[in-house]
């Protein structure tokens, strides 16, 4: 299949990064728990890891699904034991069952941490994907939580539209939906209605009311909230991005979010393991990956765990 041979590129990708992230693709403790991938090497199972249990949690749609897998089964393969829940709900429920250690750990978009759990607009956000990065460990740090190393790719909401439809419109970008609007029935998914990066920024920075707001899945659309990341934008050819001219949707990195409690129970294997298979997710294999499941039709499981053997992590 197209997928699987195009997940082989993976990785070289990796590889790559390695060379980028020098420090991170090095040896692991002197007990050599964890190494790099480039070179053949693979996450090596540390016996004494196997005293520590994680629970590692996600959000509720394909891409939280395909990295919590990623990042559990990566724990799995350094010796640690893991429990799943991967299908909490939105980013405050997922929020709050970290805090309150209902979970150890999951993935977490930067920019979505700073607007809705630490109180800056989408306006707000840095443009320099470092600098965010670095404001959200701050962050997380204040109320006991430790944020990892961040994934090479960088994701954020976008307004996708059929070509045919922008075309009749005269729309390319968000702003242009002035007037038209009201006319439009937006489709996104159940927390987008209160999300500052989603809806909410469309009232409150572009103006734009719309006709009805449909839950994902429920009836017909004239615009989707999209990821960049979406399977759909590197498969089909009528749908158009349109431009987020006043940057409401800032583009976020993602990082694994962990209580400090169980890292510092965890030792260094479990950051060194997690930051080391996030360094081969590209916008583009991420891309690629949530095609697997969304348009291939195989589990996250499944997806996760082809791209840790392709990359090298896992045997």
């Amino acid at each position: 299949m197209r997928r699987k041979a195009a997940l082989a590129l993976i990785a070289t990708i990796a590889a790559l990064a390695c060379a980028v992230f020098v420090a991170a693709c090095g040896g692991g403790d002197d007990n050599g728990s964890t190494t790099g991938a480039s070179g053949g090497k693979v996450i090596q199972s540390n016996s004494a890891n196997g005293n520590v249990t994680v629970k590692v949690g996600s959000k509720n749609f394909t891409e939280e699904f395909i990295l919590g897998e990623i990042d559990a089964q990566a724990l799995e393969a350094a010796g640690y034991k893991v429990k799943r829940d991967l299908n909490l709900g939105s980013e405050q429920i997922a929020f709050k069952a970290l805090k309150n250690g209902n979970i150890d750990g999951y993935p977490e978009y930067t920019s979505t941490a700073l607007t809705s759990f630490f109180g800056k607009k989408a306006t707000e956000i840095p443009s320099d994907a470092k600098q965010a990065v670095d404001e959200a460990q701050a962050d997380f740090a204040k109320v006991g939580l430790v944020a990892f190393a961040p994934t090479p790719f960088t994701s954020a909401n976008a307004v996708g539209m059929l070509k045919k439809k922008a075309d009749q419109l005269g729309v390319k970008k968000v702003s242009d939906l002035e007037g038209k609007s009201q006319n439009l029935t937006l489709y996104g998914s159940p927390e987008c209605r209160q999300r500052p990066d989603c809806l909410v920024g469309l009232e409150q920075d572009y103006g734009l009311k719309f006709k009805k707001y449909e839950v994902l899945d429920k009836g017909q659309a004239d615009l989707s909230i999209i990821f960049t990341t979406d399977a759909q934008l590197s498969t089909r050819k009528d749908v158009v991005t349109l431009e987020d001219d006043k940057h409401a949707f800032p583009p976020g990195n993602v990082t694994f979010v962990a209580r400090k409690a169980t890292v510092d129970k965890a030792g260094s294997d479990m950051q060194k393991t997690i930051e080391l298979v996030q360094q081969g997710l590209t916008e583009k294999v991420m891309r690629e990956l949530n095609a697997r499941v969304d348009v291939d039709r195989e589990t996250p499981r499944q997806a996760a765990r082809e791209y840790l053997r392709e990359s090298g992590y896992i045997k």
